[in-house]
């Protein structure tokens, strides 16, 4: 089953979550270190990477899925 990856702020540092779960998947001490875990994770199960600032809210997101709606070749 895959599940979005959200890389979010935690008392010990940051965590990776799989979408759903309430514990952690890891804990590290920088975001930087939490986006590399994460990553490897979605690339793993074809999900995406939710990355979530200090405040909580959506920074950015990477998908390593199928994306169904592919974005569509500029023509210049």
């Amino acid at each position: 089953m895959k599940k979005n990856q959200h890389v979010v702020n935690h008392p010990k540092g940051w965590a990776v979550k799989g979408a759903g779960n309430q514990k952690a998947t890891v804990v590290t001490t920088t975001q930087q270190k939490a986006i590399e875990t994460g990553r490897r994770i979605a690339i793993n199960q074809k999900s995406e990477l939710v990355i979530h600032g200090r405040n909580g809210k959506i920074r950015d997101k990477d998908s390593y899925g199928h994306d169904p709606f592919p974005p569509r070749d500029k023509k210049h």
